[in-house]
């Protein structure tokens, strides 16, 4: 579980700078 986290947390970060802000929340709420 603790990996899995970390990759998505990774993937954020990927999004987080090619999508606006907006995205990245949404993103963050269904995590």
């Amino acid at each position: 579980m603790a990996t899995k986290k970390k990759v998505v947390k990774k993937a954020v970060k990927k999004v987080a700078k090619k999508a606006p802000k907006k995205a990245v929340k949404k993103v963050a709420k269904k995590k």
